[in-house]
């Protein structure tokens, strides 16, 4: 197999005679048999006539492809043209091309007119060295359509020259195309709100088809979010994922299109690495996760989508894919798949570096009322041509300009450019566009659906009332000498009485106007899954198909069907008089209910569980308070909408209000409540320099904030970000339901048929006793309740909603307590188990921010060297590194000395230290300094005396890092070897870094739950043992000296040494330890990657926070324990609600097929069974029961909801 390291050459024929798929898989067979090494895949398109070949590249290429052409001419097929991607000279007169009739040689005409094929076609024609008749007859051979057309009379070429004209006007789209697919490249995220989706079985359907789409990489459906998240390699087809989801009768929206990248962090930033794209896709008509299953794995099976996350609560779906320009074809997939789908945005998923300040927006101008006006707008931009690029102009039909600028506030603004716009006509008003986010979409699709619902059930309300009093009251309750009743049960015609005419006037607008929700939903779900084209075996078509919308319709539509068929029946018969018990009219109405009913109010509580995203945007404000100056800077206070903001601009902050944006603070003093954000209560003091974010409270007095976080770029966005980013990751749990819900619904037809036929074969054999029927009803009525009351009473809405829903409410209670799920439910489930947790001793267990030099020693005697020299030259070093050891350096050094030099050939020994030179006033007084711990020093051979190594050991066991300063001179051309030259210690500091203050509560409360606990350092053995000894750690469980890049290799040492414990305590000897890594540091990374679950502190580095699951928006460690208890809560939690579920169905089927009916209550006159229209409820309280159990986690009640242990 070819592993795509190689260079590959796409090479394109076009062919005069490739019409149909005989002649596709001719054309294939020719070219293995004849090219099967080199050849990796062969793609004939019967639409453009052209075969595209992907070949490898051997030194020969011009002999492999003459060697192709020479196969496609022997099976009868004629070459009009070739292009290749082949960067060798290629001669194409080489090849002999045929020319059945001047229409063939039109197409190449055109070829030199200019155009996209100029210069791929520019060859010469030739006549085929073989006879025409030959060629004829070894087409005829391989062409089904041409022996066709022989058998009716119709010349072939005829049937070519037809052909040929209905390919020339798509000829040069299809060669382009080859030569945009030659490129290859970047993959696409599209992310969709999916709406119609009920049950796992919909999520199936939707992954199913999405994934059976080869332009889809991956596909992965959320039942909970409504969404959808496909991963496609073209950008173009993100609009065909909404596409595909509609067409299997779904609402579907695009939402977003990003790029991303499969293979991870590269920081190459080679040109020629995979690019991806991201696409957010609106998904409608998703009902449950058997919708968001089936778009997920549908859009898996495409080649260039690499990953589909659908979130069915949100009725949306992000998909990464790697060729631009696949969103439309994603969408299409999805709408395909019977769902309605809108591509909603696409971005890369790794986009190239910008600069901070750079800002892409997109401005809407209302008043364009003729077709000059947006040549207007785009002249008015051109006073800003330096400064601003125009991305898209505005069209009369899209009155929509997307611009790219640098702004430099106050100078140059959006506030200028909208006020350029509204300048250039009176009529022109400019503001900012928004497309609507993913919570939007979500919410209108949301919306839509139970508006949807909401009508039916009026509907069918307003029925059932009458339907009632008819088919239950009068018929059931009111005494046989009633006038009314006896007016109604008397037959009116045909046998009929006229309470069962009125029963099917009252039902027949119920199944078609208000169960058509159901019907026309398991309609598309068979039509899509019989289509022509289909890519399902048809061996699975008859064990995994169908959803909830599928066994409702079944429900609704037996009972009306056979009802209507004993009105035929008695039409044909003409009897005295037709028995009530074989109508089930009323049980329509009732069914359609209750089966409306559960809906509505599943839709309503499932929209409650995915709302953190929501509530986080509302923290945003919508408006902020500008202060500009004036020439002679007297100021302004202005009241501008937010978008309004740039990166510089001064806002006022009042007092209650929180800032429009992150930024610093320039004038003032005050106190905010970051709560809504990190989940700290204490307000926290802002002084003149500090940071505030937006979406915190000024609690104090107003303050003047300069932005730095305009335009999406806040830590309120970032946290918003990830959370959104971790709802799209399913937890392994799930795959459990998603593999119950995909047999779910053959298995119950199954059991419904056979339910019916058991009885039935039982009653007409005579071995039920005939008092089993309740009425004179014959066998197969009797029969057939228990077959509606299967189809209605199964329900996997519940296995499919135990895990989202509380995942997604665990995901919420985790933001508020200032925890972010980045890794979704995955990361929630493994968290749930970790028995170890690994902390990094500095910037985690210490404070790490502002450590401080106690101690220094200098050892300058035989030294020529000068105090304050060493101390500016340690200086110079140390501000080139950013680790907090350094910074204390150059923060004492610089209290000592007030010399300033420079230093060169600095550099960086990684785990140990840094070298550099200062040159000196003159050459002999140039020298080299290490600075760097106890190993640099042994791999330079200083030498230590016994006071000093006396010094050191005091330090460490004081829980001190040390740091060690040695030099020599300089080497010049007079010294043969710096051995010469040997390094001489001439100082040695000692760094305190203040443990946290809750770390040792922290660490004991670990302890009491059971959780090991093990230390990371890459500090001392003594030291970090201090240290250990200190927050309460075996000095056992202690790593040190561990450098940043063995520090994932420890992780994975743990991983395979310990072993997870039992709940007695016990250790498994089969099943290894869960580890869980906290850490803040770039060199804390691979660790935190490495570990099962990974914990970054929220004040750490970028590519800490990127590489771990969760993210501690505070740096208090106390969050790490509510995180594990919070896990471990939600995991019980999906337990809970999964054997819920399970037991439900396990006990309502038998119950529903009959399995009790022997039983007699009532002193004997009643059996035991479950009505349909009592099915219909039960089923419908399972689901809504699941969702309320997740909803439950909200509460403070003990025992029911999650609440944070008190760590004080």
């Amino acid at each position: 197999m070819d592993d795509g390291r190689h260079p590959r050459i796409t090479t394109s024929f076009l062919l005069a005679n490739l019409h149909c798929p005989s002649c596709v898989s001719s054309i294939q067979q020719a070219l293995r048999e004849s090219s099967s090494h080199d050849v990796i895949w062969v793609s004939p398109n019967i639409v453009t006539s052209v075969v595209t070949i992907e070949h490898r590249h051997t030194p020969t290429p011009d002999i492999t492809i003459r060697c192709m052409a020479k196969s496609l001419q022997d099976a009868g097929f004629e070459i009009c043209g070739v292009t290749t991607t082949a960067a060798t000279e290629f001669d194409m007169d080489t090849i002999t091309f045929t020319q059945p009739d001047s229409g063939v040689m039109d197409i190449n005409a055109g070829a030199h007119n200019g155009g996209a094929l100029d210069g791929l076609l520019s060859f010469a024609p030739k006549w085929s060295s073989d006879s025409p008749e030959a060629q004829r007859e070894a087409h005829l051979l391989n062409c089904k359509q041409c022996r066709d057309s022989e058998d009716s009379g119709a010349s072939t070429a005829d049937l070519l020259n037809s052909h040929v004209n209905s390919v020339r006007s798509s000829l040069y789209n299809g060669l382009d195309s080859v030569t945009a697919m030659a490129s290859g490249g970047s993959k696409w995220r599209v992310t969709l709100s999916v709406g119609g989706m009920t049950c796992a079985s919909c999520v199936n359907t939707i992954s199913e088809e999405l994934n059976k789409q080869e332009w889809i990489d991956n596909a992965t459906v959320n039942l909970v979010t409504n969404s959808a998240t496909v991963d496609i390699r073209d950008k173009s087809n993100a609009s065909k994922v909404a596409e595909a989801i509609e067409d299997m009768g779904y609402d579907a929206s695009l939402d977003s299109v990003t790029e991303y990248s499969e293979s991870g962090d590269d920081f190459s930033g080679d040109e020629s690495d995979e690019k991806k794209w991201r696409a957010t896709v609106a998904i409608g008509g998703m009902t449950c996760a058997s919708c968001a299953n089936t778009i997920t794995e549908q859009l898996n099976k495409k080649d260039y989508i690499s990953n589909v996350a659908v979130n069915l609560v949100a009725n949306n779906a992000t998909i990464d894919f790697v060729v631009e320009g696949k969103q439309d074809d994603i969408v299409q997939s999805i709408e395909d798949m019977g769902y309605d789908a809108t591509l909603d945005s696409v971005s890369r998923v790794k986009a190239e570096s910008k600069g901070a300040q750079e800002r892409t927006v997109q401005i809407s101008i209302k008043g364009l009322y003729c077709q000059h006006c947006p040549s207007r707008v785009t002249h008015s931009l051109t006073s800003f041509t330096h400064r601003l690029k125009v991305v898209s102009k505005p069209t009369h039909e899209k009155p929509l300009v997307t611009v790219k600028y640098t702004p430099s506030a106050p100078s140059f603004t959006i506030r200028q450019i909208l006020s350029a716009i509204d300048a250039a006509d009176p009529a022109f008003k400019a503001s900012i566009y928004h497309p609507p986010s993913l919570e939007e979409r979500s919410k209108l699709i949301t919306q839509k659906h139970q508006q949807q619902l909401l009508r039916r059930v009026y509907l069918t309300l307003v029925i059932a009332i009458p339907t009632f009093i008819i088919g239950i009251v009068y018929m059931s309750l009111v005494p046989d000498t009633d006038k009314g009743k006896h007016y109604l049960m008397k037959p009116w015609t045909l046998g009929i009485n006229r309470a069962q005419i009125a029963l099917f006037v009252l039902a027949t607008p119920v199944y078609f106007f208000g169960a058509d929700v159901f019907h026309n939903r398991a309609i598309k779900e068979i039509r899509n899954l019989w289509r022509k084209g289909s890519k399902t075996p048809i061996l699975r078509r008859f064990y995994k198909f169908g959803s909830m919308n599928m066994l409702m319709s079944l429900g609704t539509t037996i009972a009306y069907v056979s009802s209507i068929g004993q009105m035929i029946a008695a039409a044909i018969n003409r009897p005295a008089k037709v028995d009530d018990t074989q109508f089930y009219f009323d049980s329509v109405v009732f069914l359609t209910l209750f089966l409306l009913l559960g809906r509505l109010i599943e839709s309503y509580s499932k929209s409650k569980t995915g709302d953190a995203v929501e509530m986080l945007g509302k923290l945003r404000p919508t408006t902020a308070i500008l202060v500009t100056k004036d020439s002679i800077g007297k100021t302004t206070d202005t009241v501008v909408g937010v978008d309004m903001l740039e990166y510089g601009d001064v806002v006022r902050v009042p007092h209650g209000a929180s800032p429009a944006a992150d930024g610093i603070v320039v004038q003032g003093e005050g106190s905010f409540d970051e709560s809504s954000l990190t989940g700290e209560s204490r307000l926290i003091k802002k002084a003149p320099g500090d940071e505030v974010h937006a979406g915190t409270v000024n609690k104090d007095s107003a303050i003047q904030v300069r932005i730095t976080g305009a335009a999406g770029a806040s830590m309120l966005d970032r946290i918003v970000s990830i959370v959104r980013e971790g709802q799209t990751k399913r937890a392994p749990m799930e795959r459990v339901a998603d593999v119950l819900t995909a047999y779910f619904v053959p298995i119950i037809t199954l059991i419904a048929v056979i339910t019916f036929f058991t009885w039935l074969i039982l009653g007409y054999a005579g071995v039920l006793p005939r008092d089993y029927l309740d009425a004179e009803g014959g066998w197969a009525g009797f029969a057939l309740q228990f077959a509606i009351a299967v189809f209605v009473v199964a329900c996997p809405c519940g296995l499919a909603l135990a895990a989202p829903t509380a995942i997604f409410v665990g995901g919420g209670l985790a933001a508020k307590h200032g925890i972010l799920a980045k890794g979704g439910g995955e990361a929630f489930e493994k968290a749930s188990n970790v028995d170890v947790v690994v902390f990094d001793k500095t910037g985690t267990l210490t404070v790490g921010g502002e450590p401080k030099v106690t101690d220094a020693g200098l050892y300058l005697e035989g030294s020529s060297l000068e105090r304050g020299m060493v101390l500016a030259t340690l200086r110079a070093i140390e501000e080139n590194s950013s680790h907090p050891v350094a910074k204390a350096i150059v923060s004492y050094c610089t209290s000592q000395t007030d010399a300033w030099v420079d230093v060169d050939s600095l550099q960086e020994l990684p785990g140990k230290g840094m070298k550099a030179t200062n040159r000196g006033a003159k050459p002999d007084e140039a020298f080299d300094m290490i600075v760097g711990n106890e190993s640099l020093m042994r791999d330079h051979a200083v030498h230590f005396d016994e006071g000093v190594s006396s010094q050191l050991q005091k330090w460490k066991s004081e829980a001190k890092s040390v740091a060690l300063v040695a030099t020599r001179p300089t080497t010049t051309p007079s010294t043969t070897t710096s051995d010469d030259h040997p390094w001489t210690l001439v100082a040695a500091l000692s760094i305190a870094d203040p443990i946290r203050p809750e770390a040792i509560r922290i660490i004991k409360a670990l302890h009491e739950q059971g959780t090991r606990v093990w230390m990371l350092s890459g500090d001392n053995v003594v030291t970090a043992k201090a240290v250990a000894d200190l927050v309460g750690i075996d000095p056992d469980n202690v790593l040190a000296e561990v450098l940043p890049w063995e520090k994932a290799d420890k992780i994975t040492y743990l991983q395979s040494v310990l072993k997870a414990r039992a709940g007695g305590g016990d250790e498994h000897t089969g099943k290894r330890a869960m580890v869980a890594m906290v850490g803040d540091g770039i060199n804390d990374s691979p660790a935190l990657t490495k570990a099962d679950v990974g914990i970054a502190i929220g004040s750490g580095s970028d590519v800490a926070i990127s590489s771990a699951d969760f993210v501690l928006v505070t740096s208090d460690l106390r969050a790490v324990v509510t995180l594990l208890a919070l896990s471990r809560t939600v995991f019980r939690r999906i337990k809970v609600n999964f054997g819920w579920a399970v037991i439900y169905n396990l006990l309502a089927i038998p119950i529903a097929a009959g399995c009790l009916y022997p039983i007699v209550v009532n002193g004997g006159r009643q059996h035991v069974r479950l009505d349909p229209v009592w099915a219909s409820l039960a089923m419908a309280l399972s689901s809504i029961s699941v969702v309320l159990s997740s909803l439950a986690l909200r509460s403070k009640v003990p025992w029911l909801g999650f609440r944070a242990k008190k760590i004080e």
